[in-house]
């Protein structure tokens, strides 16, 4: 099968899709390569709030407005894990770089740094990501379970949440409204 390359791209959720993890869900491609896939869903907050998370882990946040923030389901992968996605990169002890200035840290040293006041300036944390195996988000593309456009890193950290699914679509030139559950194939 011909592997395409989605690394900084979005994932937007066909009306029809059945997984509850990822009905109407928007997903950003951190990595794509023949070994697999890795995303965070980013239009899907939680009850949780980052003040809480940071509470969770010993980490006291100094702005409160920064506490308000809302926590993110990534993704049904290692649920129980906090990952943040962010701009500028930054120098943390585990980052992908992604592309355009965007990273994905699975390190604690970021927390840190976000709860004393420092950190990056745009950051989206999330409980869980999502994960493909090789061939799996090809198979689904085929399936029509997924429509791809290219990322726009402002669609994630400028946005509101409610307001990412469509924007996205925008970028692609969709109007949500006429997507069908039905597949057809020419």
């Amino acid at each position: 099968m011909q592997t395409v390359d989605l690394t900084h791209h979005f994932l937007i959720a066909m009306p029809g899709m059945v997984d509850p993890n990822f009905a109407r869900t928007l997903t950003y491609i951190c990595e794509h390569n023949e070994q697999g896939a890795l995303g965070v869903v980013v239009n899907r907050p939680i009850d949780m709030t980052l003040g809480d998370l940071f509470g969770r882990v010993g980490l006291s946040l100094h702005d409160p407005a920064l506490a308000a923030h809302p926590v993110y389901f990534g993704g049904p992968v290692q649920v129980d894990r906090g990952f943040v996605l962010h701009r500028p990169l930054g120098e943390w002890s585990s980052t992908l770089v992604v592309r355009d200035g965007v990273g994905f840290t699975t390190s604690k040293d970021i927390l840190e740094a976000v709860a004393a006041g420092g950190g990056p300036g745009n950051l989206l944390v999330s409980l869980g990501y999502a994960g493909w195996a090789p061939g799996q988000i090809e198979e689904e593309l085929l399936q029509n379970a997924w429509l791809t456009v290219a990322a726009e890193a402002s669609v994630i950290f400028d946005l509101p949440s409610e307001d990412r699914f469509d924007a996205a679509m925008r970028i692609l030139g969709v109007n949500p409204a006429s997507l069908s559950e039905a597949a057809g194939h020419a």
